[in-house]
């Protein structure tokens, strides 16, 4: 437990790294396991929203649309509390904080996925659309084989970007007691009366992390642009 953790860590006469490295350690497994499940599902959510949005039924436009202001205007930390909340006090649902973070990182990362998606449709030509439905593709199969394929190629750059701001952002959900890099960074104030090392520490980890996912969208980027 944190707590056996913590009081061996504080009376260990080791140095900072072989003292605290553990927390750090954990707190890296999190971070990358909500951002990952964050990324999926956020896009996959994402590109439904967007294509309800952009539907010609207007019940479900209108739907999208209330989905994505609502939570786009927001900020992401009363959609963190409200879901933890939610879940726990008003629905009597015994869910996790990591659960309840993860489910709010994604909630929040497909309304602004849906925003760059829905833009990244509407730049691909309508000649586009006109051809496929003369060859006697429907809607469908227009929008997964013709529109979306080409619409990726020019959200690429967004939805990278998109990614990498989750992974930064995923430090919030330290304040429902996940235990992620900054929940550890944290901890280990605590218990080290360091307020300083703990935090560079953290800081280094996430710059790793989205420096690290910039150089992996950049590189599928120059694939796609040489494909065509």
């Amino acid at each position: 437990s944190y707590m056996d953790k913590t009081s061996k860590a504080m009376v260990d006469d080791g140095n900072f790294y072989q003292k605290y490295g553990t927390f750090f350690i954990k707190g890296l497994k999190n971070t990358i396991l909500i951002s990952f499940i964050g990324v999926i599902c956020g896009a996959i959510i994402g590109a439904l929203i967007a294509l309800a949005k952009l539907s010609k039924f207007k019940v479900l436009s209108w739907l999208a649309s209330i989905y994505i202001e609502f939570l786009r205007g927001t900020p992401m930390l009363v959609q963190v509390f409200l879901v933890f909340f939610g879940t726990t006090a008003l629905l009597g649902l015994d869910v996790s904080a990591l659960v309840c973070g993860t489910i709010a990182l994604v909630i929040n990362s497909s309304a602004y996925i849906a925003e760059i998606i829905r833009a990244g449709i509407n730049t691909v030509d309508r000649g586009q659309t006109e051809a496929a439905q003369c060859l006697g593709l429907n809607y469908s199969k227009t929008m997964i084989h013709i529109i979306l394929p080409q619409a990726i190629k020019n959200i690429l750059p967004a939805l990278g970007n998109e990614f990498v701001t989750l992974i930064k952002e995923s430090s919030i959900v330290s304040t429902i007691g996940v235990s992620e890099i900054m929940f550890n960074a944290q901890v280990v104030q605590g218990i080290s009366f360091d307020p300083f090392k703990p935090l560079m520490i953290a800081a280094v980890m996430y710059f790793v992390l989205t420096f690290s996912l910039s150089r992996v969208m950049n590189l599928i980027e120059g694939r796609m642009k040489a494909s065509n």
